[in-house]
């Protein structure tokens, strides 16, 4: 399987700098810049096909190419809002679009996948490789302007920031230092997506 690649990123984050704020009881504002990229780094840390959750936070647009067509095509990142497309290169080389009457998302154990009807005959493709594509919204919907995903994922990001902005050194010297239990951990543990 190929890598996917990321078309368009998220829109926003799964906080706002104002949440993290409230959680860093920081009230002023020159540390804005230095808030706002430690969210962009806890949610990188977390999200997307190289985050160590192996899955989308907030609405993101991928594409997943395959080398042909197959019955069930599987989508590595999930949760899979929809299928914006599925193309493909004809025997030509030029660049055609499946009717999406012709395919459906459906999700099991393993994750997301395109379904093709059992009916649909696959067009020949061309020669060069990957000749078929899969654009899709992944993430948890963005609800009014706001991350609609797990409580649990946003106070994981939250710890992290609060980390980082109270710990900005690589080392801590001269303190004993032990892990929470329940703590960070503990709240991503559920929404790790195993790859197969």
């Amino acid at each position: 399987m190929y890598r996917p690649v990321l078309v368009t990123a998220p829109a926003i984050k799964p906080i706002t700098r104002t949440e993290a704020k409230a959680w860093l009881d920081v009230s002023y504002t020159n540390k804005d810049t230095v808030i706002d990229g430690l969210i962009a780094a806890a949610t990188s840390h977390l999200d997307g096909w190289s985050g160590i959750l192996g899955r989308c936070l907030c609405e993101q647009t991928w594409r997943q190419d395959f080398d042909r067509f197959a019955r069930c095509l599987r989508i590595p990142l999930a949760p899979v809002i929809s299928i914006t497309s599925v193309k493909y290169d004809d025997e030509s080389g030029d660049e055609q679009t499946i009717d999406s009457a012709d395919y459906e998302l459906l999700n099991d154990d393993l994750g997301p996948y395109v379904k093709f009807l059992d009916t649909y005959a696959f067009p020949a493709i061309h020669d060069e490789r990957p000749a078929v594509r899969v654009a899709y919204l992944a993430g948890y919907p963005t609800v009014t302007g706001a991350w609609s995903g797990p409580d649990d994922i946003k106070h994981a990001i939250a710890l992290l920031v609060r980390n980082w902005f109270d710990n900005p050194s690589a080392v801590n010297v001269g303190n004993i230092v032990n892990v929470m239990p329940l703590g960070f951990d503990a709240l991503i543990a559920k929404h790790r997506r195993v790859r197969f």
